[in-house]
């Protein structure tokens, strides 16, 4: 597809829709597996309504492979009225947590929050599994081999919190920094302008939610509500 080499092309950069993580008793379900729950699924069906009035048309959209961003993503193209194949990178999966039952009960709150408050040193890893660091050695590549493909001028990307925080950091400073207090709300939109350069990135909004893009009653963060929810069950 051909663009003018003088206009950015549009990142459209979603995370996926609300999933349940953990049961009433703070056992864990396997993350791989979870599906949208139906906060996600309105949440999917309004950002795909959102596209649809805007008059958006993607010409590729891109998953991380996991049933929750694909689910999400099926619900954005059927609520926008598009027909479009989902091309799954799974270098783009979320960031990889360890196995929750060994993390000690008083590092608990640290391995749940760590990656996400202020500047977080790339060795911090992720509910004692996958560094920040790590995660960037596989996203920012994936990114930069997006943007060298010329065969789209508008792409949705429906991945996981970390990653867009990933993401969304190196748009904003240019360096591989991980910027953890960006917040993803579940189904969340982003939008991203990329020029030619390496460094032409033009971040245009963050943290968009069309069912109530005020987000009055939003205080914690994710991983603060996984935390609590957990702990139940310690």
């Amino acid at each position: 597809m051909e663009h003018p080499p003088s206009l950015r092309r549009r990142v459209y950069l979603m995370r996926h829709g609300s999933v349940t993580y953990f049961d009433e008793t703070g056992k864990p379900f396997l993350p791989e597996t979870v599906a949208l729950n139906p906060a996600g699924q309105a949440q999917a069906d309004a950002a795909g309504l959102a596209f649809r009035e805007a008059g958006v048309r993607f010409d590729r959209v891109i998953t991380s492979g996991l049933p929750r961003t694909n689910e999400t993503a099926q619900r954005v193209l059927a609520a926008s009225g598009q027909e479009i194949a989902l091309d799954v990178w799974p270098e783009l999966h979320e960031i990889r947590g360890g196995r929750l039952s060994a993390i000690p009960t008083q590092e608990l709150r640290r391995a749940f929050t760590g990656a996400f408050e202020g500047v977080v040193d790339q060795e911090q890893r992720f509910l004692g599994g996958e560094s920040v660091g790590q995660m960037m050695d596989r996203v920012h590549p994936a990114i930069a081999r997006l943007r060298a493909q010329d065969d789209w001028d508008t792409v949705l990307l429906v991945l996981h919190g970390g990653v867009n925080c990933a993401i969304l950091s190196l748009a904003l400073t240019g360096q591989r920094l991980f910027l953890g207090g960006l917040s993803q709300a579940a189904g969340c939109i982003n939008a991203l302008d990329v020029g030619e350069d390496a460094a032409d990135w033009l971040v245009r909004f963050v943290n968009y939610v069309p069912p109530g893009p005020l987000q009055p009653e939003a205080r914690a963060t994710t991983m603060e509500q996984l935390f609590e929810q957990y702990r139940k069950g310690r």
